[in-house]
């Protein structure tokens, strides 16, 4: 990516940018997956040309999907949404049925042991916890709750 004009970010080292005049171009990796973009079609392709020379490489088009986040477009511009990723949560733990509340966790709670005798399966306790700080990265609504049960 440097011998081709790009700048490496210093807060993410996946994600690349190259400014020519007015015009930006931006790359961002992931494990397998690339996301380019910006406003420059032309460095877009010669981009896309360069890495096919090193890699085995398929684009899918305009993105619609990235790690949970849904992309939609218009003229006013990008509008990013976790939607699907929410309700795939939901169906999973099986509350996609719930109520929705005005405040998502009482500040007073006090939580403590399950006494029920039940077992709890920790590794899916885990993973739930999980999915919902990635969730809180973008609903910070819901941060208070999160914390509470991580």
């Amino acid at each position: 990516m440097h011998k081709m004009g790009s700048r490496q970010s210093r807060g993410n080292h996946t994600f690349f940018l190259k400014h020519t005049k007015d015009k930006v171009t931006a790359l961002l990796v992931y494990v397998d997956d690339i996301v380019v973009t910006g406003n420059d079609e032309a460095e877009q392709e010669s981009l896309k040309q360069n890495l096919a020379k090193k890699f085995e490489i398929k684009d899918l088009g305009r993105l619609k999907y990235f790690l949970g986040n849904e992309v939609a477009y218009s003229q006013k511009g990008i509008h990013l949404s976790q939607r699907k990723y929410t309700l795939d949560l939901l169906t999973e733990t099986g509350l996609l049925g719930g109520k929705g509340a005005q405040i998502p966790v009482d500040p007073n709670i006090k939580l403590r042991e399950n006494y029920s005798g039940e077992a709890i399966d920790k590794g899916q306790f885990q993973r739930l916890v999980g999915k919902l700080i990635y969730l809180s990265h973008t609903r910070p609504d819901i941060a208070f709750g999160v914390s509470l049960v991580s």
